[in-house]
């Protein structure tokens, strides 16, 4: 039998190069247009990825527009904030999603995982279930931008995640303005928190107020990190905040 990686390695090699195509042809296209590519190059075969989060109605809202049948998947760690589940509830029946699936981890992680490992948490509440639910799409679209993290600076707007599956981020060059004027411009429900200080919303026990900080400043506050795990780069790696 082929090892994993050995697989993962040679579908990769098949979507780095249409990854490459894509960047080059959408450049400079409008996020919804991207979206739409996204959709046409893997239809029935890609899911999109939310958090439900502070900004996460732009994306959505986007996707709504064009298809409300694709998969939503949300990470539903049983340690969200309750203001995020009812969020989730009410944002889906705003735009009209028809297929928002939550992914929960197994039944016997420890609840008290994050005092002792953030990082193990993150592993079994998130990165895990994730990975299970992608097994069956081809790829997956994410909400994530640019100017979020120093590791999201250079990040593509197409490109191949450790599996060999096509990941987009069609809001990758975004800025914090432009996320605030859609939401304006289109009257879009905000995440309750946000109005409490909270830029950047993760699980309640590892996120904070951050006021008057960057967007991230409020998630693992007393790490050095910035990214959850869910996010691997195309050789497998998991993608953190560089030390120093």
């Amino acid at each position: 039998m082929q090892p994993l990686r050995e697989l993962n390695v040679s579908r990769a090699q098949a979507v780095v190069p249409e990854a490459a195509r894509l960047n080059e042809r959408f450049a400079q296209a409008p996020a919804d247009e991207i979206l739409r590519a996204a959709l046409s190059a893997l239809p029935g075969r890609i899911a999109l990825v939310s958090s439900f989060g502070a900004d996460s109605a732009v994306l959505l809202h986007l996707l709504a527009q064009i298809d409300r049948d694709v998969p939503v998947l949300m990470l539903e760690t049983q340690m969200l904030f309750a203001e995020t589940l009812q969020y989730q509830r009410d944002l889906s029946a705003h735009l009209g999603l028809r297929d928002v699936r939550l992914l929960v981890p197994d039944p016997d992680v420890p609840d008290d995982l994050h005092r002792r490992d953030t990082k193990a948490c993150c592993q079994l509440r998130k990165v895990a279930p994730l990975e299970c639910a992608l097994a069956e799409f081809d790829g997956s679209i994410t909400g994530r931008k640019r100017f979020q993290t120093g590791q999201r600076t250079q990040m593509p707007l197409f490109e191949a995640d450790h599996a060999g599956r096509l990941r987009v981020n069609p809001l990758a060059s975004w800025s914090a303005q432009d996320l605030s004027d859609h939401l304006r411009a289109h009257d879009l429900p905000r995440h309750p928190l946000v109005a409490q200080g909270y830029p950047s919303i993760g699980c309640a026990p590892c996120t904070q107020p951050a006021f008057g900080e960057d967007a991230r400043a409020g998630r693992w506050a007393d790490e050095s990190r910035e990214e959850c795990g869910i996010h691997f780069a195309p050789d497998g790696r998991i993608i953190r905040r560089k030390a120093g």
